[in-house]
């Protein structure tokens, strides 16, 4: 699977978990909902920066958002 769309689809499994919404989360982290629909969609590159702002509203550790299932993800 391309790293974008693992990313994405992690996203929005962990944020759906805790609850949020696109644009709750994307005021948390300071970003703006469509970047956050764009990662979820696998169609942003977000920089290691971003994984991490994305990480902390989520309470994960921003590698979390990068592994696969056998990874643990």
């Amino acid at each position: 699977m391309a790293i974008r769309r693992l990313v994405g689809r992690n996203l929005k499994r962990y944020r759906e978990a805790a609850g949020l919404s696109q644009e709750a989360l994307a005021f948390e982290c300071g970003l703006h909902r469509t970047y956050v629909s764009g990662v979820e969609r696998g169609v942003r590159n977000p920089t290691v920066v971003v994984l991490a702002k994305l990480a902390a509203p989520l309470r994960i550790e921003p590698w979390r958002l990068l592994v696969g299932e056998a990874g643990g993800g």
